[in-house]
This record gives C-alpha cells, structure tokens and sequence, in this order.
C-alpha cells in the first residue's frame, strides 16, 4: 500500500510545480516517473508519443497509465482493481492543485489583470514556459526515439524534419502526419 502514497506524493509534485503545459512539464514527469523503475525510459517516450495521439493532457494520461501500472506491475499487487484505483488516485491528485490554484487565484487574477505585478508575473513565466519547452524536445532526443546505430539515427532524423517541414510549410492535418509517420516508419524500420 505504500506504493499508493509514493504515487500520490509524485504526482501531487507534478500538479503542483508543472506549469505551461504537457511539454513544459516533461522534464517533471520523467523524473518522478522513470527515476523510481515505474516505466523504463522507452515506455515514457511510448507514453510521451501516445498521449499526443489522444485526448487530454500528458500529465493526466500519464497519472492514469502510471496509477494502473505501477500498483499492478511494479507493486506486485495482482488485481487489475488495484490499478484501476491507482489510476483514479494519481489522476484525482494530478488535477486537484489546477483546480484548487484556479479556482482561488483566478478570482484574484482576473480582478487585478491590469496591476503591474501580475504583468509583470506572467511576462517572467513566458521564457520559462519556452525554455521548459525545449528542454521537453532534448529530454525527447534519446536513442530510444532516434535508434541506436547511425542509419537509424539518419532515418529518424529524416523522418522527423520532413514531417516539421510538412508541419510549419502545409495545411496537411496533423492526425494525416502522425498516420502517413507511423507508416513510414513501420515500411523503413
């Protein structure tokens, strides 16, 4: 059962001090993830990949996927119940500080927008967000995600700046890159 607390306590962290958005907190949430041996490094990078393919935000599908996960396969704790009351916890837990800071503190926020210390506030966050942002891409730049020898290397890499290319410079649908990449990768790997 002490699984359950360590659970709570890592996502309560990550609900707390991850801001900016899924990206922005990756860092966070691989380290309170990974660094225990809930998942290894390639199944966070699976769940990184999975959860921009479905609705909601990584930090919530990761609590749900961890909250099933760890209890029955790490813990030992048999049951698929113990999971699902993993993932109804880590997914309570990782929500509940947003709410409770949005709920309180927006109030607040939208009352004083003009001050000059909540400008101020936010114009100091922006950089960080951006600089959260890009280290969620190095942290994502892994021989997990770019292969082990140098032609798969050179493949991924391909892989990865035809489909920015075809993202910043086209109006192709994101779900049609993320089929017609899958593709590829399934016929070149």
């Amino acid at each position: 059962m002490m699984i359950y607390l360590r659970l709570i306590w890592s996502y309560l962290k990550i609900g707390l001090f991850g801001f900016g958005g899924g990206y922005a907190m990756l860092a966070l949430i691989e380290n309170e993830i990974v660094t225990p041996g809930w998942i290894t490094e390639k199944m966070f990078t699976d769940i990184v990949a999975i959860s921009q393919m479905t609705p909601g935000p990584i930090g919530i599908n990761s609590a749900t996927y961890i909250g099933y996960v760890a209890p029955t396969q790490t813990a030992g704790l048999g049951s698929p119940l113990w999971g699902v009351l993993g993932s109804l916890i880590c997914t309570i837990v990782v929500v509940l500080p947003s709410f409770l800071l949005v709920r309180y503190a927006g109030h607040y926020i939208a009352r004083h927008r003009d001050s000059e210390v909540i400008k101020g506030i936010f114009a100091g966050l922006r950089p960080v967000v951006v600089g959260l942002i890009a280290s969620a891409a190095l942290l994502l730049m892994n021989a997990d995600n770019f292969g082990h020898t140098s032609p798969e290397v050179i493949k991924s890499i391909a892989i990865a700046a035809v489909v920015l290319g075809f993202a910043l410079f086209s109006k192709i649908h994101p779900i049609i890159l993320i089929v017609a990449s899958g593709l590829i990768g399934w016929l070149i790997f």
